[in-house]
């Protein structure tokens, strides 16, 4: 729509091919102007921010010289937000339209003399409804409106991992972050849910998860596509392998086959990976040998098969005809024992490997004939003894056999002695043995302490005799290496065990007493020293006195951190620990805050180098006419910040100090502060995502704490985000003292100490150490993982304090898991010296990152009682408003009026299902919401319970 003052014309500029329709309003020479503009409805789509382009030029008011009674150089960009399209665009209401801003000329205005310069200016705005009207509002300036461009701006359609993510509109705010899930290309498999992080400015970054090609299709990773294998290829498994040829004596005759088919006559066992080629059963075992045999022994031995079928797990079964029950076969040596004297037996050994079931045909075997020979009782051997114990060796002695046999023509002459060793809980036939002719024999490699039992037996001319009772010895305990020999030698060993004993505890005294004595020594000097050198840092008036750490294990190559108060000359400081720039190298886009001493900017800093490098900035810089003091408390933050150089430690770029404004230039972080950023985007991180930014502060922290540098003022306010999430600890200003009261300052003589982050030693006495910047890491671990919650609430910072005093602790955040809690438990120990060093935090979340299934354990808050003295009462609330303000879900005000829950009575009613029909998914978000309805029921039944106690 158009109103009767601005009017249609052409702008033309064929020397650039310029051919434009405009819009023109000059309305100068009255008072009151008042010149409106619309666009035609803007439908939304699928956009959640919305953008306008406009291309404008505008006249210097100096064209007009005594003529213009209204003339001005700026116009206003609004707009009306609105569920459907109206035939007339909504009139003029203070309350229906929004300013999004008054559009000035960036690039130059122009007068007769000059040439038309073209303005670019672009704008955003969120929206939620189904579209919007733009209004420009004209008053009193001469402007020409050549070009309007309305859009959005998309995370393009991509494919990753193997997982299509669709066209994603960017967040309502340019910090917000979109999650985007993926879905699995043709012929692929999720393996983890696959998700992608859509940034404000279209870009896409920080996959996670994806899919996998299925069996019988490999991965084309540069088109990001599962090609189906082709015959005589295979892919047995989910994975990123590829296609392989199938294995000997199998073959693939179809596309996109998981496994390659035997040839006929070859098989693969169900254990055998599919790689392997196909195999045969063996043959017959070879060379069968009878080693041994007596009246009730065969020992047995043979080759393996000349065939073995391609594999190599054969195994061997010993078949008997005759044989009783008896009869015990050992796998281990061949033994077939419990046979009778004198009798045939015919043995068959047959070789058998994985597949050799598969065939359904016998196995293929070799067998020999053996005779037992006759029994001899008289070849006994008599007096088996132990001669000798030791704690590895046991020596036994005999007496040689007694022939009592009157009938044999030949006498009895012993040839050998076998000998049988066992423990106790062994059966004999497991034993070990050994052959000598000798009357006596020794067992070394037993085990100490064990019961090992002994039988002896002999063969003489007529063969062999039966094994003597068995003899049960234990052998002695392993004691310095002494053997166990005798009562004498017992007697000396535990006098020399004894007095060694006596030397050790002796020797451990000493040194715990040396131990006492240093330390003890090493108080009473702290006490006398300065406070520096006592690892603390004292403020008197809020100023630093002296220097934070004495250098403890420093070595000739460590940095270490210089306090630029020790300089009389700030400027002096800034030029030796920071780069002077020159300000024409620096460009100032847009103001992104304000700060204690003036303006925070977004910017370009130019390399002098080239000329035509830049990079992304963040510009401090100093207010016009601030004091001395405030100009040497702003250089000293770029002193202490010019001395550190980490990933996780805010870098300075440089300062401007030769030419006004003053400013610091350091890397620009996209995100801003930590604790913004979360609460923007909460519940949609990854614990190990949250975990990965507690890595990177501790990290930065423990770099610090080298360098012997206190922090003091560590939040999740002070920690800066980048685009790729990656934190870093920022806000030097040490000597400033902090102004603001809503960070919840605590004032005592000497300045104010932020209370809630802040431990309690240097709340009470003043003096802060790595200690105290460890426990203020625990607090910024729970506003980590509470999303920007902050600590202690509402409470005063006199109950903070008299909480903790009395041993109070956060409770854990919610779905916050066991260990990083228990890290932050660590962070709050009262005693200092008990509290963990950031050395060893960073190590325990590196563990916690490596394994992430110890993050899976949710800590359970034991003091989350709604009914305990110290629970907020829920039941104060009469709008749901202030409902859901108390607990940070305002965002979804709208969507409890759509469904026209307007009161405290119709909430307590409400359930899990009726959230998602309300549109609210976030799981982390319903479970917030439904905890605080839940303690609103037991509140109320508390009351209600109360009214009738007289």
């Amino acid at each position: 729509m158009v109103e009767e003052k601005w009017v249609e014309e052409s702008y033309t500029n064929f020397e650039d091919g310029i051919n434009w329709r405009s819009y023109v309003v000059c309305d100068v020479a009255y008072n009151d102007v008042n010149n409106w503009l619309w666009t035609p409805f803007v439908e939304r789509g699928i956009a959640n921010r919305i953008y306008i382009e406009i291309k404008f030029t505008i006249r210097d008011c100096s064209y007009f010289p005594g003529k213009a009674l209204s003339c001005k150089e700026t116009f206003s960009l609004l707009y009306y937000e609105f569920d459907a399209a109206t035939r007339e665009p909504p009139p003029w209401e203070p309350d229906s339209y929004k300013l999004i801003g008054r559009i000035a000329a960036g690039e130059g205005r122009f007068n007769t003399n000059s040439n038309a310069a073209i303005n670019t200016e672009v704008k955003s705005i969120a929206v939620t409804k189904k579209g919007v009207y733009f209004a420009f509002r004209d008053q009193g300036a001469c402007i020409s409106l050549v070009a309007i461009k309305v859009y959005y701006i998309t995370c393009p359609k991509v494919t990753v991992n193997l997982a299509n993510f669709p066209t994603t509109p960017t967040g309502r705010e340019v910090t917000f972050i979109e999650r985007a899930t993926g879905v699995c290309v043709e012929n692929a498999e999720e393996i983890e849910k696959p998700t992608y992080l859509c940034k404000g400015d279209g870009k896409w970054y920080l996959p996670t998860g994806g899919c996998k090609c299925k069996p019988g299709y490999e991965a084309d990773m540069e088109k990001q596509t599962c090609n189906v294998c082709p015959p005589g290829k295979y892919k047995w498994a989910t994975g990123d392998e590829h296609c392989q040829t199938c294995p000997p004596h199998s073959k693939a005759p179809d596309h996109g086959m998981n496994e390659c088919r035997c040839n006929q006559g070859y098989y693969r066992a169900a254990k055998d990976p599919k790689s392997m080629p196909c195999t045969e059963p063996p043959s017959g075992p070879q060379n069968l040998t009878v080693n041994f045999v007596d009246q009730s022994t065969v020992i047995l031995s043979w080759s393996a098969p000349s065939f073995l079928g391609g594999r190599h797990d054969t195994i061997y079964r010993v078949d008997c005809d005759v044989c009783s029950l008896t009869v015990s076969y050992s796998p281990n040596t061949v033994t077939i024992s419990g046979l009778s004297p004198v009798t045939s037996y015919r043995f068959q050994v047959f070789a058998a490997n994985g597949v050799s079931e598969l065939t359904g045909k016998p196995d293929k075997f070799a067998e020999v004939s053996v005779t037992t020979e006759a029994s001899l009782n008289s070849a006994s051997v008599n007096n088996v003894r132990v001669t000798s114990v030791k704690a590895t060796e046991i020596s036994l002695a005999w007496d040689p056999p007694i022939t009592t046999d009157e009938t044999m023509d030949i006498p009895d002459v012993v040839e050998t002695y076998e000998i049988r060793c066992f423990t106790r809980l062994e059966d004999s036939s497991n034993a070990s043995s050994k052959l000598t002719v000798e009357q006596k024999a020794t067992f070394s490699g037993l085990r100490p302490r064990t019961e090992y039992g002994f039988q002896v037996r002999a063969k003489t001319t007529h063969g062999w005799g039966e094994f003597s009772p068995t003899t049960f010895k234990t052998t002695a305990q392993q004691a310095l290496g002494t053997a166990y020999i005798g009562d004498e030698d017992n007697m000396q060993v535990r006098i020399i065990a004894g007095a060694t004993v006596a030397v050790v505890v002796l020797l451990v005294v000493i040194i715990i007493m040396t131990v006492v004595f240093l330390r003890s020594r090493g108080n009473d000097e702290c006490n006398k020293k300065q406070p520096s050198d006592c690892d603390t840092l004292e403020y008197r008036n809020g100023e630093v006195t002296t220097p934070l750490f004495t250098q403890v294990g420093a070595t000739a190559n460590s940095r270490t951190y210089i306090d630029p108060h020790t300089y009389e000359d700030p400027n002096q400081a800034v030029r030796e620990f920071a780069r002077e720039i020159d300000a024409t190298y620096i460009t100032i886009e847009a103001i992104i805050g304000g700060g204690e001493f003036g303006d925070v900017c977004r910017g370009k800093l130019k390399f002098a180098a080239d000329g035509r490098k830049e990079i992304d900035v963040a510009i401090k810089t100093l207010k016009p006419g601030s004091a001395d003091k405030a100009r040497n408390d702003f250089l000293t933050e770029a002193s202490i910040m010019g001395q550190f150089e980490h990933p996780n430690v805010i870098f300075l770029q440089g300062v401007v100090t030769k030419s006004n404004p003053v400013m610091i230039i350091t890397e620009y972080m996209e995100n801003g502060s930590l604790d913004t950023f979360l609460r923007a985007n909460d519940g949609k991180f990854q614990v190990l995502q949250l975990v990965g930014m507690l890595r990177g502060i501790a990290s930065g922290m423990q770099y610090l704490s080298e360098m012997n540098y206190v922090h003091r003022d560590l939040a999740a306010r002070n920690v800066l985000v980048n685009a790729q999430l990656v934190c870093k600890i920022a806000d030097f200003g040490l000597s400033r003292e902090i102004e603001s009261t809503t960070d919840g300052a605590y004032t005592t003589r000497g300045g104010k100490i932020p209370v809630r982050w802040t431990a309690p030693e240097a709340i009470a006495f003043r003096k802060f150490t790595s200690a105290s910047d460890v426990w203020s890491f625990g607090i910024v671990c729970w506003e980590v993982m509470s999303y920007g919650e902050r600590p202690y609430w509402n409470w005063s910072n006199q109950d903070v304090i008299k909480s903790i005093e009395k041993g109070y602790r956060l409770p854990a955040p919610m779905d916050c898991p066991e260990a990083i809690y228990q890290l932050m438990l660590d962070s709050w120990q009262k005693e200092r010296t008990h509290r963990p060093s950031f050395a060893s935090i960073v190590k325990t979340l590196d563990k916690l990152i490596r394994c992430p299934d110890t993050l899976r354990k949710i800590a359970q808050n034991r003091n989350a009682n709604p009914l305990a003295p110290d629970a907020p009462d829920m039941t104060q609330f009469v709008s749901v408003s202030d409902w859901l303000s108390s607990i940070k879900m305002a965002r979804y005000l709208e969507n409890f009026e759509r469904a026209g829950i307007t009161g405290m009575k119709d909430v307590v009613r409400l359930n899990v299902q009726e959230l998602t029909n309300l549109g609210i998914t976030l799981v982390g978000h319903q479970k917030k919401i439904m905890n605080s309805v839940q303690a609103m029921r037991a509140q109320i039944s508390a009351n209600l319970s109360e009214g009738f106690l007289v």
